[in-house]
C-alpha cells in the first residue's frame, strides 16, 4: 500500500512519511515532510518550555539543604505578625516564596525584604505587592539565603526545614544584632530558648531573642 492510502489508517505515519511496508519492517522513515517538520519542532519547543520553566523549582532540590516551597496558611501568617506585634523597622524574610509573609507584615508597618532562591515567585511576589499597593514598602530579591547578610535586619522570620534550623542558628548567632526578633515557623531553633510560642501544629511559630 502507497503512502497515499493511508489517510484513513495513520494520518500522522503519513506526515512523517511512512508506508504500510516500513512499519512492517519497522524502517524509520528516510526524510521528514514538511508537516513532519512543523510536529516534530512543535513538539522540542514544548517540552524545552517546560524544562525552562521547571528548572527553577528543580534546581534547590539538589542542593545540600533543600528549601522547598510550601505556601503559608493564613493561621501561620497571622501567628507571625502577632509574634511581631509591637516591633517595628526592617523585616527579612528568609524562603520567602510567594511573598505573602512581607506583604501582610508591610501592611501593618514594617518595611520588608523577601529572599527567595526561585526567580518566578521573586517575580510573582513583586507583582503581587505592587497588586497589594505596598510595592514602595518591599523588596523581594532572588539570592541565596546563606550569602545573604542578616545582620541590618532587626526582625527575622524563616518558615525553614529541620536539617537547616541548626546551621541557621550559627548564622544568626554571629551575624544579628542584640536588638533582633527572630520568629522560626514549622520547626523551633534547636538551641535557643524561645521568649513566646504561638499557635499549635504546623501553625506554630517560636519568637526568639538574641541571648
Amino acid at each position: 500500500m502507497t503512502t497515499d492510502k493511508l489517510d484513513e489508517k495513520c494520518i500522522y505515519c503519513k506526515e512523517m512519511g511512512l508506508t504500510e511496508a516500513d512499519l512492517a519492517l519497522g524502517k524509520p522513515p528516510a526524510k521528514l515532510s514538511s508537516t513532519g517538520k512543523v510536529i516534530v519542532g512543535v513538539i522540542g519547543g514544548l517540552v524545552a518550555g517546560v524544562y525552562v520553566a521547571a528548572l527553577p523549582f528543580i534546581v534547590p532540590a539538589f542542593r545540600k539543604v533543600c528549601l522547598p516551597f510550601v505556601p503559608a496558611s493564613e493561621s501561620q501568617v497571622r501567628n507571625v505578625l502577632s509574634a511581631l506585634k509591637g516591633r517595628k523597622g526592617t523585616l527579612l524574610d528568609i524562603g520567602s516564596g510567594d511573598g505573602r509573609i512581607v506583604i501582610e507584615a508591610a501592611k501593618v508597618g514594617f518595611r520588608g525584604t523577601g529572599v527567595e532562591l526561585n526567580p518566578w515567585l521573586v517575580l510573582y511576589s513583586r507583582w503581587n505587592a505592587r497588586r497589594h499597593k505596598v510595592h514602595k514598602f518591599t523588596t523581594f530579591q532572588t539570592k541565596d539565603l546563606w550569602k545573604t547578610d542578616v545582620g541590618s535586619y532587626n526582625n527575622i522570620s524563616i518558615f525553614g526545614v529541620e536539617s537547616m534550623m541548626d546551621r541557621l542558628e550559627t548564622k544568626f548567632e554571629e551575624e544579628t544584632n542584640n536588638d533582633v526578633r527572630i520568629v522560626a515557623c514549622r520547626f523551633p531553633l534547636p538551641n535557643w530558648e524561645p521568649i513566646e510560642t504561638i499557635g499549635e501544629g504546623i501553625d506554630t511559630v517560636w519568637l526568639y531573642k538574641k541571648q
